[in-house]
């Protein structure tokens, strides 16, 4: 497994009080993190530490409920001074404004690449905290910690990588270069296998014969796959007649946060690194 990054962020050197934050948006969840500002209460955490798996959040951070209907009034007795949402929430904003200020910054637009934004809110945020260095330090280990793994993934260049979730033996989502996968391999210098348009960062779901359609590339499978599409896949003749598969080429990487931010990125980064290098897990 991959080790976790010694820190995420260094706190505020000042001495003023740190600001309580509570996040509706996990991306806004994950910056804030990043930078060293443990948010005061969040959304939807139980589902959050599943999918994402690092960052930790710490189980005295206070669970808002699902994303899609935050608990209005328990954000309200957590007495945050800022809430990190997204345009995703758009029809709550007025009712979170009447609670505490509202910072709602876009990551995921169709056919635009998430991870320059992810790198920008981290700027965004500090300045609206008032704690600009710990944007600039973010910033800083996020782009030396791409920069080493592209160096490493370097001799992986040769072949396009496909990107896929796998939901049963017969159908996959493929992440497109506006997820943040696809915008994270960009970031690395390698090339993504699917070339088409996606809406709001994957294409699902797909047959599994369109992988037929990019036989030079490696297949990564992101996230586990249910028990059940794996004794499907272990049975399909499609499958094993894949190019990708029949030559081994198919790499499984644990579970990350599709909707993340800069340490998913990080995250992805890493893990695709172990994979490829042969000491990830082979799917």
């Amino acid at each position: 497994m991959l080790a976790a990054s010694s820190a995420w962020g260094a706190s505020a050197a000042s001495g003023a009080a740190a600001p309580r934050l509570a996040a509706i948006d996990w991306a806004m969840l994950e910056t804030a993190v990043a930078l060293g500002h443990m948010p005061v209460a969040a959304a939807e955490l139980i589902r959050f530490r599943a999918d994402a798996v690092t960052p930790e959040i710490p189980p005295e951070v206070t669970d808002l409920g699902l994303r899609g209907a935050p608990n209005f009034e328990l954000l309200q007795l957590v007495r945050p001074m800022l809430i990190l949402s997204s345009p995703y929430y758009t029809r709550y904003e007025a009712r979170l404004a009447q609670i505490a200020p509202v910072l709602s910054l876009p990551f995921y637009l169709p056919g635009e690449p998430p991870l320059p934004k992810a790198m920008s809110a981290l700027t965004v945020l500090a300045d609206r905290i008032g704690d600009p260095r710990a944007g600039a330090g973010a910033q800083r280990r996020a782009e030396a910690d791409l920069d080493r793994w592209a160096v490493r993934l370097a001799p992986h260049a040769d072949r396009p990588l496909a990107l896929i979730d796998i939901g049963d033996a017969r159908h996959l989502r493929a992440f497109g270069p506006d997820s943040l996968f696809g915008s994270t391999l960009d970031r690395l210098g390698l090339a993504n296998a699917w070339t088409g348009r996606t809406a709001f960062s994957f294409m699902a779901p797909v047959p599994l014969e369109r992988l037929a359609e990019m036989p030079e590339a490696r297949l990564i499978i992101i996230g586990p796959v249910p028990p059940e599409a794996r004794r499907g896949l272990a049975r399909s003749v499609l499958w094993q007649a894949l190019p990708q598969v029949a030559a081994g080429r198919v790499h499984h990487l644990p579970r990350v946060n599709a909707f993340g931010a800069v340490p998913s990125a990080r995250r992805f980064a890493g893990l695709l690194a172990e994979a490829l290098d042969g000491r990830g897990a082979q799917g």
